[in-house]
């Protein structure tokens, strides 16, 4: 399992930016780099369900681990979902990497905010995660600077 991290320096506060991250209408914009129609549904409760899916409905099966709005949060994956709504988190596939984390950290720069995104992954997806953290967090500051 890799650790890759990022950071972005963006002239907007934190609670813009954290808009901007977990907005219904933006968080697609930002993380169209991963996978078209990207959507994140969640109860945006520790210990509940969060769901990071595709246009079909396919994806990652989460938990938030911990939040602090507008300060950080913190993702656990658990498994995968089908586009038929189906969880897989048992198989040993799954069970590879179930229990990584994403992490968001926010932190106050000198009126701006320094925006820390870090990603448990396997070597495989490497490329894929640095593409879509690379590009997607320069929309972010984009869409958070020009609000």
């Amino acid at each position: 399992m890799e650790t890759l991290s990022y950071e972005i320096i963006i002239n907007a506060p934190k609670q813009r930016v954290w808009d901007v991250l977990w907005g219904e209408k933006t968080y697609s914009e930002w993380t169209q780099f991963f996978g078209s129609g990207s959507q994140m549904k969640t109860d945006w409760k520790v210990g509940g369900k969060t769901y990071f899916v595709n246009h079909e409905g396919a994806g990652m099966v989460s938990t938030i681990d911990s939040i602090e709005e507008p300060d950080q949060i913190i993702f656990k994956h658990l498994g995968m979902i089908d586009k038929d709504g189906i969880e897989d988190t048992e198989s040993m596939e799954v069970k590879q990497w179930s229990g990584c984390f994403e992490k968001y950290i926010l932190i106050d720069y000198d009126g701006q905010t320094k925006l820390h995104a870090e990603v448990q992954t396997e070597k495989d997806w490497e490329e894929h995660m640095n593409t879509g953290f690379t590009k997607g967090l320069e929309v972010v500051k984009n869409l958070a600077e020009a609000i």
